[in-house]
């Protein structure tokens, strides 16, 4: 499984399955790909792992604070 440093999905990217935002990217042979919402790329990971090429998973941009720090005074 391959984890992408910078997110290469956006929020124009839906899941294949319930049209949520995808975090999950599985290319599989020949060039075509499945997207995936956090829930439904965990819940198929494993078969995504066996049959794609690559698979790209940014789920833990989920958990990343946008909150600004606080300023000290």
């Amino acid at each position: 499984m391959t984890t992408a440093l910078a997110p290469t999905l956006t929020m124009a990217d839906r899941c294949d399955r319930c049209g949520a935002q995808a975090f999950i990217r599985a290319r599989l042979t020949g060039g075509s790909e499945l997207l995936f919402c956090a829930h439904h790329g965990r819940e198929h990971l494993d078969k995504l792992r066996s049959i794609a090429e690559e698979v790209i998973d940014e789920s833990e941009r989920l958990h990343v604070s946008t909150a600004p720090e606080p300023q000290e005074v």
